[in-house]
């Protein structure tokens, strides 16, 4: 009996390359957009802060603030209005800036804590201090005594003021034992303070701290 021929293997199946009519081109398309706009989308996402002005140290009502006393804070505000209540690090401070309240540091700096030194209705005393607790420095609030010999006050002749300056103890009567602090002081309150000092017979300045 004859063999049967063996049997041709089919023909090579070429894969084509896809035309700009094939649906599946235009679905990676899509697929590659799609991506590209969801990439740019969490990257913008991810940098939607702003820089603002936070204060460097404590800082009281009537101090004077300089771009030197701030440092910049990156913070990402819920809302607009939320963002426009403080200084943003590319705001123009206005001149002659002081505080109507006091700011701890590490706080950011808003608007409404700030306005003119005239605004703060506030001025700066200097007081020889006899008695003062070691930790008091710029920004603490104290009490202020005075103890004599004769019209000495029932309570502290100055209350809850902010420490402004506390100068070295080369430059605040060092020699003479006393120690100088400047404190801010509402002008009435001021007009009274030294009205009471002149009435006091061998005046000791005592302070104590508040905060």
């Amino acid at each position: 009996m004859a063999s049967e021929p063996a049997p041709s293997p089919p023909p090579a199946t070429r894969t084509g390359t896809p035309g700009w009519r094939d649906p599946r081109l235009w679905i990676g398309v899509l697929v590659v957009a799609a991506s590209v706009v969801l990439g740019a989308r969490i990257v913008d996402g991810a940098d939607d802060t702003v820089q603002v002005w936070a204060v460097a140290a404590d800082l009281g009502a009537g101090d004077r603030v300089e771009e030197a006393d701030l440092v910049a804070q990156r913070v990402r505000f819920a809302d607009p209005e939320t963002q426009g209540r403080y200084f943003a690090v590319d705001d123009q401070l206005p001149p002659d800036l002081a505080l109507v309240r006091g700011v701890g540091a590490g706080e950011l700096l808003p608007r409404a804590a700030v306005g003119s030194t005239e605004d703060t209705g506030t001025v700066s005393v200097p007081l020889a201090v006899d008695l003062v607790p070691p930790a008091v420095r710029e920004g603490s609030v104290v009490d202020v005594y005075l103890t004599g010999s004769a019209g000495t006050p029932d309570g502290p002749v100055l209350d809850d003021v902010v420490v402004v300056d506390v100068p070295a103890l080369d430059d605040g009567f060092g020699a003479s034992g006393q120690r100088q602090l400047v404190v801010a002081v509402p002008e009435e309150d001021a007009e009274e303070f030294f009205a009471r000092l002149a009435r006091v017979e061998a005046p000791v300045t005592t302070v104590t701290q508040v905060s």
